[in-house]
């Protein structure tokens, strides 16, 4: 099966927890604080690999999570760092955050990659908060939390040359002609369902050759199978427009050129502008040679390079390949060009009020909330006077105790952090 388009949610690991331990030996009076630092959580990584050529893994499995870091230990040993989780994905494939839309990273070719979460980092453990006047901290540092992301991926296959036009009208068989890819071919509509790449090798050089699905009328609004693979063909340096010429279906060929040349407009006008050059297919089966002649003239009229072909006959495909080949040249001297909006990881990432202290009231309740605020409540011992002071103090620093007086505190009115709540007395 064939997937070109899947949404998963990822999530980093928590950081581990520092700990609270302090040195027990025997002959070591007073030794201290020795509570080691929590492990950082592991990074949710994408990697592109060419041994990879569908998203079909992601249509079954929609979670992925990395691993969680662990709890700092005693005699100040680390806690275990989490491992990366790290996800195959095949090259040409766009990593993009599903809430903004913004494009994170553009996977091109084999072994590009990027971190879409990162893990949260580990705690620090109480051996870092003694100090000349609190000798015997009974609090650590709690790890940072995960970052969870729901992410879209998208696959643009990777080819420089991408053969486009109405179904049946001999792509499958060009490509099989040219390359060494085995295309399904059959006499109806809609015989290729998924794209189709193959190298054609000409003289010292190649390039990368593209079948995509049948384009229909329609196919910029989801009609037929268009709209599902017309983003395969943005990627590529020039088209192929292969049109049948011999009537035999009694389909108009200008119309079908001009139907097709639409479609590209609609969904993209940065499409539209691809060069372009014209396969006038099936030229051993010509039913009305009149017909034909006149479409020869509109497409020269029109400025298109048009090359008469028998894909089935195998007739002039050196000259239709010699002048792709030629013109594949001169494109790929060119600076690639993209107008996607970027997704910027690390500001995202960052809480532009994570320091900030937010005091709001709630059916008489002062809330108290906050990035930091959290994580240090998260690391608070309360049954020790040490880390309550150490909390009180933050939240004291940070305004907030000033904020809820002029908002009209009083005694024994309830404060709340989180799902604590306590008391408030001057």
């Amino acid at each position: 099966m064939f997937i070109d388009k899947a949404k998963i949610t990822v999530k980093s690991g928590k950081g581990g927890n520092g700990c609270v331990s302090f040195r027990r030996e025997p002959f070591v009076p007073d030794g201290g604080p020795d509570g080691g630092d929590g492990g950082s959580g592991g990074s949710v990584i994408f990697e592109a690999d060419e041994n990879f050529h569908t998203l079909m893994d992601f249509h079954y499995k929609v979670k992925y999570n990395a691993e969680n870091g662990e709890d700092g230990m005693k005699r100040k040993k680390f806690g275990k760092k989490g491992k990366d989780l790290k996800l195959k994905v095949p090259p040409g494939t766009l990593i993009i955050d599903q809430e903004t839309g913004h494009l994170i990273k553009d996977l091109k070719k084999h072994g590009d990659s990027c971190v879409v979460a990162k893990g949260g980092k580990g705690g620090k453990g109480n051996v870092h908060f003694k100090n000349s006047v609190r000798q015997a901290p009974n609090f650590a540092e709690a790890g940072g939390k995960a970052v969870e992301r729901t992410i879209i991926l998208e696959l643009k296959m990777i080819a420089d040359v991408g053969l486009m036009g109405f179904p049946n009208v001999g792509k499958s068989t060009l490509l099989a002609a040219v390359t060494g890819a085995r295309p399904k071919i059959a006499n109806y509509h809609f015989t290729t369902l998924t794209p189709n790449l193959g190298v054609v090798q000409f003289y010292d050089d190649s390039f990368i050759m593209a079948d995509i699905p049948g384009i229909i009328e329609g196919a910029h609004e989801g009609q037929g199978l268009g709209l599902d693979f017309l983003r395969h063909i943005e990627r590529t340096k020039l088209l192929i427009h292969v049109v049948d010429v011999s009537s035999v279906e009694g389909r108009d060929m200008i119309e079908d050129f001009e139907k097709i040349n639409e479609e590209l407009v609609k969904y993209s006008p940065k499409l539209a502008e691809k060069p372009q050059i014209v396969a006038a297919n099936k030229i051993d089966s010509i039913m009305d040679q009149e017909k034909y002649e006149e479409f020869i003239e509109y497409v020269k009229d029109r400025g298109y390079e048009v090359f008469p072909v028998s894909a089935a006959g195998r007739q002039g495909l050196d000259e239709l390949l010699k002048a792709a080949m030629n013109k594949v040249s001169e494109l790929r001297e060119l600076p690639e060009e993209d107008d996607y909006v970027y997704f910027d990881l690390e500001e995202a990432d960052k809480d532009p009020e994570y320091r900030e202290i937010k005091v709001t009231v709630e059916d008489g309740v002062f809330v108290l909330s906050g990035g930091q605020l959290e994580k240090i409540f998260d690391s608070t011992n309360f049954n020790d006077m040490e880390s309550l002071r150490y909390l009180y103090k933050y939240i004291e620093e940070k305004g907030a105790m000033q904020k809820m007086i002029d908002m009209g505190i009083k005694d024994e009115d309830t404060v709340r952090i989180k799902d604590f709540e306590f008391d408030y007395y001057e």
